[in-house]
């Protein structure tokens, strides 16, 4: 069965009007200094090792993949409209029958709980009090079913073997577990050349050589609050979600469920389909024959996605495929992720036809700093961000964007 893709009815929010700003006095002290985005990574680094702010923060080879996120963001400017009444802005965004109090979610963030202490449910918290999507990956390291306890509206992402009775075991304990939302990603068929983890020491187990030991001596926060917490309180953290079964420790010798990886095809998409009654996404498209390949295998929904630049180097901004694949998305809905991080690059996706957007490093980071306080503090800042681009934009809700509100900037040769 598919789920009913037309949207809900526009309901009037429920949320409380968001002001432009808020008083400095409402924010906690320790988050003062947070003022973007981006000030969530500089406070992280200096709590963590090198080679696990690398593991988050690094991409691929030459970095391409990362850098050419973020400019393909900033090739585009506004053309805000003046003189309209822009009171009463709306930012509830409709989508698989839900409308979701913000147009942003958080991505799949494998490992997050080996970054900040048990960040999966720190991240289903937040998310649910600011009622917005998460989606566990399957390469966390807390069980699916205790992160749907703490978040009965989060969806799960799963990195597929071409096995077909390997899939439908794992569909089957993703659905008695109550998700109602599955993430299939197929830009993983092996892992991204990540050279930055060999440089930093960083390795899958983590190999304990003279720099780890330093680098852990020098950063306690993180081996007291993070490693040493949950050994004591929670045992030995394993990847507990790759298969319907429990994967291997996290520290051992073992190698993870990732063989024939390779072997996932879009046949096994369409059994997935059959088999899947939920709402079912497909996650790190960039084409738009692949996308609408989805769209015609019945998918709800795909996410534009080259894994935040840590696959293949060089790989597309989702942003420039954009706007062809929403042209040509049909009743399907059309996310984006990779190199968000402002308010403006949340209006820019959804003027260029995106449905919703996603982030993952910011709200990891917000995690290592502050836990569920520190996220929704990142959360309050995008909100913020948003409620004001509107405003000088020109429109109340984030559906009322389009191509017209864009130009691509004077140093590129064609407009939009």
């Amino acid at each position: 069965m598919t789920v009913s893709l037309t949207p809900a009815p526009r309901e009037k929010s429920s949320a409380t009007p968001v002001s432009q700003s808020r008083p400095a006095n409402t924010v906690a002290h320790q988050f003062r200094d947070l003022l973007a985005l981006d000030d969530f990574e500089r406070h992280a680094r200096k709590r963590l090792p090198e080679m696990i702010y690398q593991y988050v923060a690094g991409g691929v080879e030459t970095g391409r993949g990362i850098s050419g996120n973020f400019e393909a963001y900033q090739q585009y400017a506004f053309l805000p409209r003046m003189f309209r009444d822009v009171s009463g802005r709306d930012q509830s965004t409709g989508l698989f029958g839900k409308h979701w109090r913000h147009p942003f979610g958080i991505a799949p963030l494998g490992g997050a709980s080996f970054v900040s202490y048990r960040a999966d449910i720190h991240l289903a918290r937040a998310a649910r009090l600011m009622d917005v999507p998460m989606i566990l990956s399957a390469s966390s390291l807390i069980r699916l079913e205790d992160v749907i306890a703490e978040n009965p509206d989060a969806w799960f992402q799963a990195y597929l073997a071409g096995d077909q009775p390997r899939i439908d075991r794992l569909i089957g304990r993703v659905e008695q577990a109550g998700y109602q939302t599955l993430v299939v990603t197929g830009d993983t068929p092996m892992l991204g050349n990540r050279e930055h983890n060999t440089r930093s020491g960083f390795s899958m187990p983590i190999r304990i050589t003279p720099k780890v030991m330093w680098q852990s001596a020098t950063s306690p926060r993180w081996l007291l609050g993070t490693v040493a917490k949950t050994y004591l309180r929670h045992g030995a953290p394993h990847f507990e979600n790759t298969d319907a079964e429990r994967g291997p420790p996290m520290m051992s010798n073992k190698v993870r469920n990732t063989h024939a990886r390779d072997k996932l095809n879009w046949t096994h998409v369409e059994a997935i389909r059959r088999r899947w009654k939920g709402n079912l996404v497909i996650k790190g498209l960039m084409t738009p024959a692949d996308a609408f390949i989805a769209r015609d295998c019945g998918a709800d929904a795909v996410i534009l996605s080259n894994h935040g630049g840590r696959q293949l180097d060089y790989t597309v901004p989702p942003l420039h495929t954009l706007p062809e694949i929403a042209a040509g998305k049909g009743t399907m809905k059309v996310i984006i992720d990779s190199g968000i991080r402002r308010g403006t690059d949340v209006l820019k996706a959804m003027a260029l036809g995106a449905d919703f957007v996603f982030l993952g490093r910011p709200f990891l980071y917000a995690s290592v700093v502050g836990a569920t306080a520190g996220i929704e503090h990142a959360m309050h800042i995008l909100r913020d961000e948003i409620d004001r681009d509107m405003a000088l934009v020109g429109v109340t809700t984030p559906a009322a964007l389009n191509k017209s509100y864009l130009r691509r900037g004077p140093w590129f040769d064609k407009d939009l």
